[in-house]
């Protein structure tokens, strides 16, 4: 009788660890790119690659273009369990990571590959991880250099900005605007479109990708290439969902974590980036070149000033946030000599 039991308490486990390696999970991925954009694309070809490695046990369901969730509301979602998984920008939520977005500062930003492998390192080191105790983070990672890009004039000195509604991703870039006398707008990037064509905006700040992801590129034919700031993003999951899976679908979620993953996002915007340059050539548009913002002696001084300002309005977390900055330029210089091939 007591073997029989074995056997059975035996077959059981067998049975459940059968069913577990064996059942299906569906994952829902909110974020705010349309849907057959080139970021969209990117985060496509992520969830594709998940369900190939867990022999489709995992599944992951895109909602594209705010449909499951607003952009603004798109973290808080995944941390309440309406989305699984979020890939957004910290920016959209105001004041809620106000570590994380140091990295959007000017001068520090080089390419989306080293500036997301230097965010990476961040979250890894711990300097930023207090932000993300909520979900469970999958990886981090920025947009290409920041540039402006107009309707009327070309921008060659902050002075031209002066009165220019610029439509701004974030209190960041709000405050570099607003230190060159622009009217910096906020607005989410997919609405950036309609509100150019009807002239409530004069321009934008954005990366090469979204000029051409956003079909910007059609409205505004002045650039001005300047790497003023980037964007921070996470893709991150509900706590829940991770701790519900069984040990080997956690392993293919880690996989598809981390600094590789980081990077692998911040080279695909590099090239997105390269054909969003590319298109404004060929359409005729103008272009000018101002390079290294924070030592530039028309541009320079406003920058710093806004760095400055910046970590000085986080009180008693300001030593915190110039520590950031500077081992921000360190990884950023590490991450250079070890790019992936």
């Amino acid at each position: 009788m007591k073997n029989k039991l074995i056997i059975s308490t035996l077959c059981l486990s067998s049975l459940w660890t059968t069913l577990a390696f064996s059942q299906t999970y569906t994952l829902r991925l909110a974020h705010f790119w349309p849907a057959n954009s080139s970021v969209g694309n990117v985060i496509q070809d992520w969830a594709d690659s998940i369900e190939n490695d867990s022999d489709k046990q995992l599944k992951i369901e895109i909602y594209p273009s705010q449909t499951l969730a607003k952009a603004a509301q798109s973290y808080a979602s995944t941390v309440n369990g309406i989305a699984d998984i979020t890939v957004t920008a910290q920016g959209y939520m105001a004041g809620r990571f106000p570590l994380t977005q140091v990295v959007e500062l000017p001068g520090l930003i080089t390419t989306a590959e080293n500036s997301s492998c230097a965010i990476q390192k961040l979250y890894d080191n711990k300097l930023i991880s207090s932000e993300y105790t909520d979900t469970h983070p999958l990886f981090l990672f920025v947009h290409g250099p920041g540039h402006l890009h107009t309707s009327e004039k070309q921008i060659l000195e902050p002075s031209d900005l002066e009165g220019m509604r610029i439509r701004r991703a974030t209190t960041v870039v709000a405050d570099l605007l607003s230190s060159m006398n622009a009217n910096p707008v906020g607005m989410p990037a997919p609405d950036t479109y309609q509100s150019a064509q009807r002239g409530v905006i004069q321009g934008v700040a954005f990366p090469w990708q979204a000029m051409k992801d956003f079909r910007l590129n059609e409205l505004l034919t002045h650039h001005t290439e300047i790497g003023l700031y980037t964007l921070s993003f996470i893709t991150t999951m509900n706590k829940r969902a991770y701790n519900n899976l069984p040990d080997n679908l956690k392993k293919i979620m880690d996989k598809h974590s981390g600094e590789h993953w980081s990077r692998v996002m911040g080279k695909a915007l590099d090239n997105l980036d390269a054909a969003g340059r590319k298109e404004a050539i060929e359409a005729g548009h103008t272009i000018e070149i101002i390079s290294n913002v924070n030592t530039n002696p028309v541009w320079g001084p406003i920058t710093k000033k806004v760095i400055a300002s910046y970590i000085s309005d986080m009180k008693n977390q300001s030593k915190k946030a110039e520590n950031i900055y500077q081992k921000a330029l360190e990884y950023s210089a590490e991450c250079s000599t070890n790019i992936e091939s």
